[in-house]
């Protein structure tokens, strides 16, 4: 997808799927894409995937979920290839599974068996959207440049302004209330220190974000800031991760490769989920923690680095401890400098912000017109529980960008899980817009929708919703796709 002395590298397609068959017949999207591909490199076996994953260019990963072992594995694969589109398919569809799926990382799900016209359709929309666009007015600037450039030969020619960066250190821990305020003192204090950072929360409370802000305020930020999920590696490939290996370590490793605590020498290392690590490794951990030294995975020499730790885990490691799955010695070399980030429903104050920033990132990147939430949408945003506190209200953010457009972000475009106060124990319910709730007005018998109507427009909604998917809307509606085509039969019937 990259360009090279004004040429366009053809795009590198990798497929993983346990059947031969399947893997071959979904790789002949190739030739449907209007992009130049290289040959597809197709997988039937994981570990071989992930590795090229980490060490080669992939700009379209197609993933069966069951050949991975399902969607909460499909992060392991994302965070190896965080620049490629991720197509996640599955012979088990519903919009849940969609939904685990594009939050584990997947920028689309399609469930089997589909067409190569609707697979190609989706890999297009995702290239489509990674194309950098100029604007007309810079299109301008830029001859204007040229120009000058060319009637003053005896002067350089002008630089072109660096890209505007991302927001750095404590920006994107977004909020103003109590909680959040006194996270921010807390992780200024912490930055100028070496020592190790253990920061504890819920999923989805950013502890990632926390960690990156303490690496670009510390002296340690014109380093690497290295983050390896220990909850997304499998356990047999999580020591060769951390500390890397040396060539015929094992099966299929090449060449020497330099692991995360390598990389991040100088810099900061970023374990997430620590708790999620076997005891053996714990122990080499602590080891590397007291010493600063470890051994790449079949090596004999040993390797010092100078990284600082941070560490992050949803669990309670006094509990982990208590059942045996956490070392204690480990727990208090690591916990020094401790931060535990509330839940969002802690802090509903930072909520509607929050929804603000999500909406205009996403709006400006989807290309969409929404300014703001109307009265409403804004209530029941703010009133709602969100077990997967920022992350999921992120997702829920872009899932509405992506599906609709307009001024505002309505009631109505909210998805049900949020709108149905009742659909979650921990929902907050409006008890008095409840009670102003006027009784349905009674109908004449002459007024009620036969079953047969009622059944098509409930399915013609579905697949609206959709966008035509037939397979996704019959997921929704918790029925076989065939159903949906034989309703369809019966009404082309009627009309005869």
């Amino acid at each position: 997808m990259g360009s090279k002395e004004g040429k366009t590298l053809p795009v590198i397609v990798r497929v993983l799927d346990a059947s031969a068959s399947e893997a071959a017949r979904t790789s002949a999207v190739c030739a449907r894409l209007s992009a130049e591909c290289s040959e597809p490199i197709l997988y039937t076996d994981t570990a071989p995937c992930l590795q090229d994953l980490a060490d080669k260019t992939t700009d379209i990963l197609i993933i069966d979920l069951e050949t991975i072992g399902g969607d909460e594995a499909l992060e392991a694969y994302a965070v190896r290839c965080p620049k490629a589109v991720i197509l996640a398919v599955s012979s088990m569809g519903s919009v849940s599974r969609a939904v685990s799926a594009m939050r584990a990382g997947a920028h689309d799900f399609l469930t089997k068996p589909f067409s190569l016209d609707a697979l190609a359709s989706k890999i297009s929309f995702q290239l489509q959207q990674r194309r950098p666009v100029t604007k007309p007015c810079q299109q301008t600037a830029d001859r204007a440049i040229q120009i000058e450039a060319v009637s003053q030969d005896n002067l350089p020619a002008p630089r072109s302004l660096p890209e505007p960066k991302q927001a750095l250190g404590l920006d994107r821990l977004i909020g103003t209330s109590p909680a959040m305020l006194d996270i921010h003192d807390q992780v200024r204090r912490m930055a100028p220190s070496q020592a190790p950072v253990f920061i504890t929360g819920e999923s989805g409370t950013g502890k990632e974000l926390c960690a990156a802000a303490v690496h670009e305020l510390s002296d340690r930020n014109s380093g690497r800031f290295v983050t390896l999920n220990c909850a997304a590696i499998p356990r047999d490939l999580i020591e060769s991760e951390i500390f890397g290996y040396v060539r015929g370590a094992f099966t299929g490793a090449a060449d020497n490769r330099a692991g995360a605590a390598e990389q991040a020498d100088g810099g900061t290392l970023f374990l997430d989920e620590i708790g999620e690590m076997d005891l053996l490794l714990q122990s080499k951990l602590l080891r590397f923690l007291q010493t600063g030294t470890f051994q790449r995975l079949g090596d004999t020499a040993s390797r010092k680095v100078d990284a600082r730790i941070i560490c992050a885990t949803n669990r309670d490691p006094l509990t982990e401890i208590t059942a045996g799955r956490f070392r204690e010695d480990l727990y208090y070399r690591l916990h020094v400098l401790p931060v535990h980030l509330p839940a969002l429903r802690e802090r509903r104050e930072d909520i509607l912000p929050l929804a603000e920033a999500f909406l205009k990132r996403y709006s400006d990147e989807e290309r969409r017109n929404f300014r703001g939430f109307d009265a409403d949408a804004e209530a029941r945003i703010v009133s709602y529980g969100w077990p997967g506190n920022v992350r999921q209200l992120e997702n829920t953010i872009r899932q509405i960008v992506v599906m609709n457009d307009g001024a505002a972000v309505t009631h109505e475009m909210l998805p049900l899980v949020i709108r149905d106060a009742q659909s979650r124990p921990n929902g907050i319910i409006d008890l008095s817009r409840e009670r102003s709730r006027a009784t349905p007005a009674s109908r004449p018998f002459g007024a009620i929708e036969p079953l047969w109507a009622q059944e098509r427009r409930i399915i013609e909604d579905a697949l609206d919703a959709f966008d035509g998917n037939i397979a996704m809307a019959a997921a929704a509606l918790e029925i076989s796709p065939s159903t949906i085509y034989r309703k369809k039969q019966s009404w082309s019937a009627r009309s005869l």
